[in-house]
């Protein structure tokens, strides 16, 4: 036992001081040397840091950082890096009279009637800046300005209705379009600043609303459905819009949404869940309504909540109030509501990825406005007490609104594993083949060679494309699916590394050990794997390091092309993919840039630690 611990000592640590004695020189382990000459090369530490780094990045990262892979916000799409979509203007602060968002843009206004706009303001597919205020907006103030998918309309203070931004689908301007609902023409001239109530803005689409109850709607009837059966409405009180839908709430508490059946199931606060939203509303009037994307929030008389439509939460995550409190306030963001009662206390519910609902850090206030996925409370003042919600993206959004660092980091994950899954794949086959026909020659090693020349005639990427495209075809999971491309990678990856094997344990077998092994009756397969094989690791360290570069690049190209993991399952290849388009690559560089850098940074720090090993493994090499 203690001979043992002596030799692994001095295997592994050098030898004792007893040794260095003796010899005047001090002896070190090759183990100790080839980390000393390893580390003696400063490219090669800081790759080994940067790796080190981005695999403890991409595999713990994820822990914190949720991923739901089937998540889409087309109201998303495209957001430049930055952290600017909830940064109010400091002018604004102290004087709120109007916040609205529906998309990746918020606009403000003041009690004086000046307009603001924060968030990701231009649209680089049409070139243009929502920022490029137009100067009536500028000159004259604004009674109301809100914000759509793509568009802003204000209402100026002498009455002009001012839009801009994207106009492919009528969202302003009485110009026909094919698929629109132009602006009335009566608008045109403007309107009677003293009958203005409101303006409301949804996908494409713009409702005004006025003091004589008269409603106004335009833009795409394609995208909101019911536009053309609500329009020129009478006697309103106000609009909402869903993605689809537009909500009428009549000056008599009724709702309208043009003889269309909208929405047919609902959530009570009082009386939990119902089958038909419009047999339930008989007889009950509705005071205030609020909309996101998909759902819309009914406030009726006697303190009653309704939510009906593709909510996000079920009965028990409405609201709750306590004893004597009732909501006076409501509005909805792209997937969440916040209300505020008559004793200032806020509640909020939804969707709340960002925040945007952690209400409990809002000690008081008086209203309450959202932006897409933003909430803001305002004191009674119209002062700015707290604002929730998203601030930005790091590395900005794809063309399906997802967030880039968050599939970056769980992309990344994945693509290191299939490289690794394929690396070890293919560095047990090699060894086991190269091993044994160096070894033992004669008709095994013609067999084995043989058979590794026809492995190596096979074009990989083509053949690894078809057998990919095969899998397709089969009704296999996608956990499967990604294993059984680890396994192509590895089988067909192996042939190079068998071939060098073989090469070194032909002039390893030669050697007086072996034969000396021979001689005292040592087992062939144990003398070629036990004592010949480790005499040859450097090569195979050095090849697998090399190779697992190989491997990262062969997976990202194979997803690339189409023929690896599919979306949404993330991986820096099939992002790469995703962003394989002249318009992403000009306008949207975040896309491609970030998942380029990423996967580059690992290949060339796994390129610079294989060319160091095999310069510390390669005792002959010139100083």
């Amino acid at each position: 036992m203690k001979s043992a611990a002596r030799w692994f000592r001095r295997m592994f640590f050098g030898g004792g001081k007893e040794l260095s004695a003796l010899s005047g020189e001090r002896i070190e382990s090759p183990t100790r040397l080839l980390i000393k000459e390893f580390f003696s090369k400063k490219t090669a530490v800081v790759a080994c840091v940067l790796l080190a780094g981005l695999f403890l990045f991409v595999f713990i990262a994820p822990l914190f950082i949720p991923l739901d892979i089937n998540y889409t916000d087309p109201l998303q799409q495209n957001v430049a890096p930055g952290y600017d979509l909830r940064d109010v203007p400091k002018s604004l602060k102290k004087s709120v009279a109007d916040v609205n968002g529906f998309a990746d843009f918020t606009v403000g206004v003041s009690k004086e009637g000046k307009f603001f706009i924060w968030g990701n303001t231009k649209d680089r597919l049409h070139k243009t800046d929502l920022k490029k205020v137009p100067k009536a907006v500028k000159a004259e103030g604004v009674l109301g300005a809100a914000a759509g998918k793509d568009h802003i309309i204000a209402v100026t203070k002498t009455g002009k209705i001012v839009g801009w931004g994207d106009n492919s689908c009528g969202q302003y301007g009485s110009e026909e379009k094919l698929g629109a609902l132009p602006m009335p023409a009566e608008l045109a001239e403007g309107i009677d600043p003293a009958n203005f109530s409101s303006i409301v803005c949804g996908y494409q689409v713009s409702a005004l609303v006025l003091k004589d109850g008269k409603a106004y709607f335009w833009g795409n009837t394609n995208a909101v459905r019911n536009l053309e059966k609500v329009a020129f409405s009478k006697e309103v009180q106000a609009v909402a819009f869903t993605n689809s839908a537009a909500i009428v709430l009549k000056k008599d508490g009724g709702i309208s949404t043009g003889d269309e059946e909208i929405f047919l199931s609902a959530i009570s606060s009082k009386n939990g869940y119902q089958n038909n939203l419009a047999s339930y509303l008989l007889g009950r009037k509705v005071e205030k309504i609020a909309a996101d994307n998909k759902s819309v929030a009914l406030l009726l008389e006697g303190n009653e909540l309704v939510v009906s439509g593709a909510f996000e939460n079920g009965e028990d995550e409405l609201p709750r109030l306590k004893s004597g409190e009732r909501l006076v306030d409501l509005a909805g963001g792209t997937r969440h509501f916040i209300g505020v009662t008559d004793k200032g206390r806020v509640y909020a519910w939804g969707h709340n990825a960002y925040g945007q609902c952690d209400v409990e850090k809002v000690k008081s206030s008086a209203r309450v406005f959202a932006g897409a996925m933003q909430s803001y409370a305002v004191d009674g003042r119209g002062k700015l007490v707290k604002s929730l919600g998203l601030k930005g993206y790091l590395m900005g959004t794809d063309g399906r609104g997802r967030d880039v660092f968050a599939r970056i980091v769980h992309g990344g994950k994945m693509t290191l594993t299939i490289g690794a899954v394929a690396v070890v794949i293919s560095s047990l086959i090699a060894v086991v083949v190269g091993c044994l026909a160096g070894y033992f020659g004669g008709f095994i090693d013609t067999l084995l060679m043989r058979i590794t020349e026809i492995f190596s005639s096979l074009p990989f990427l083509p053949f690894a494309m078809l057998l990919s495209q095969i899998i397709k075809n089969y009704n296999v999971s996608e956990t499967m699916r990604i294993f059984i491309i680890m396994l192509i990678l590895g089988a067909l990856s192996w042939t190079g590394l068998a071939r060098m094997i073989r090469g070194q344990i032909l002039s390893e077998r030669e050697k007086e050990f072996v034969l000396a092994a021979r001689a005292i009756g040592v087992k062939e397969s144990k003398i070629a794997f036990r004592h010949v094989l480790p005499n040859v690791v450097s090569v195979i360290l050095v090849s697998m390091t090399l190779d697992f570069a190989g491997c990262l690049l062969t997976e990202s190209s194979l997803s690339y092309l189409g023929f690896g993991v599919q979306q949404p399952k993330p991986t820096w290849g099939n992002m790469l993919s995703g962003s394989n388009s002249s318009i992403v690559i000009q306008r949207y560089w975040w896309q491609w840039l970030f998942p380029a850098l990423f996967l580059s940074l690992a290949v060339i720090c796994i390129n610079v630690i294989g060319d160091a090993l095999r310069d510390a493994f390669d005792p002959k090499k010139e100083e």
